[in-house]
């Protein structure tokens, strides 16, 4: 492949990058109550790079869906990543990504509209919201799913009744995250092991992991307290309040386990340099010491939600 991608003045050459892929073991744990929304605007090769090994990961060992909405003046997902993902996975496996294309000029990536257009979607009863850079343990994808279908059962108390929970950080706070700084042979060295996450270690870094990345929710919790705040565009902030919501409003687990997030070149829609940080910034001064029934007063009929025809946590016509 030797396509040339044009974003913001930088030339993204089509690599090629997994030409070298061998055949693995394909698993298929369970996840099919789970469906990932990923807002997706390839803006370098990493992220190109970054996207492609995250859906081999997901779709080569797990059961589920994943939505990827995209917004750009041009599907690079289409011309560039999928097929790199036809050598990669079966066309079983390619089935289960359901990519929507928003064509536009914007320069601002509206990352919060796009993950509510996609929840909107989700018909089963958890929802991942996740970046496209990320990786998990696998077994911690399952206790997230389970958690929130079953309730949780502290690992050291195996006799407790189970604790509901509705949403899922299924990582630490504080240094618990791997910052991957990797090339396209890197990553192909993790696929062919058949994801064995040392083929990263020369290339992590640990550093500090807070409230971004990557949470499950369980759906009807997740409207119902107002889905991603549209009020926070482009970058910043907007991981903050929906965490304090979130913990303030409804039931949080957090799993004291490693993320790992390959790391990207940064733009004003990735950074604290965007033209909107001083009105995230003020909306989070407003929202951050909101008790519980505040937030849900605030977030009860959201004018973004109301315009789609959810009130109160409920789709129009959603059963219960």
């Amino acid at each position: 492949m030797s396509d040339t991608i044009q974003q913001e003045g930088v030339e993204i050459q089509d690599l090629g990058m997994y030409e070298d892929l061998q055949i693995q073991p394909v698993n298929s744990w369970d996840l099919t109550q789970t469906t990932f929304i990923i807002p997706l605007r390839i803006e370098s090769v990493d992220r190109m790079r970054n996207i492609t090994t995250t859906l081999i990961y997901l779709l080569r060992n797990f059961d589920t869906q994943i939505i990827i909405k995209e917004q750009d003046v041009e599907s690079i997902f289409l011309k560039s990543v999928v097929p790199m993902l036809d050598q990669a996975l079966t066309p079983e496996k390619m089935t289960k990504i359901h990519h929507i294309f928003e064509e536009s000029e914007e320069e601002v990536f509206h990352r919060t509209r796009l993950i509510n257009d996609m929840l909107m979607l989700v018909q089963t009863p958890v929802v991942c919201n996740y970046d496209c850079d990320v990786l998990l343990p696998m077994n911690n994808y399952i206790l997230a799913q389970n958690a929130i279908l079953y309730g949780w059962i502290p690992p050291n108390e195996p006799n407790a009744t189970p604790e509901p929970v509705k949403c899922v950080y299924p990582y630490g706070y504080g240094d618990y995250q791997y910052q991957l700084r990797v090339t396209d042979e890197d990553c192909t060295r993790f696929i062919n092991s058949n994801f064995n996450f040392n083929a990263f270690q020369s290339h992590a870094t640990l550093y500090d992991a807070k409230f971004g990345f990557v949470q499950f929710f369980d759906t009807k919790e997740y409207l119902r307290l107002g889905g991603e705040n549209e009020g926070f565009i482009a970058y910043g902030y907007e991981d903050d309040e929906r965490y304090i919501r979130f913990n303030t409003c409804s039931q949080v687990l957090r799993l004291n386990d490693l993320v790992y997030h390959m790391e990207h070149r940064r733009t004003p829609n990735s950074w604290f340099n965007n033209p909107h940080i001083e009105e995230n910034r003020s909306l989070w001064e407003e929202l951050r010491n909101f008790g519980k029934t505040k937030f849900e007063e605030y977030y009860k009929n959201p004018p973004y939600l109301k315009y789609r025809g959810v009130l109160n946590g409920k789709r129009r016509g959603m059963n219960d």
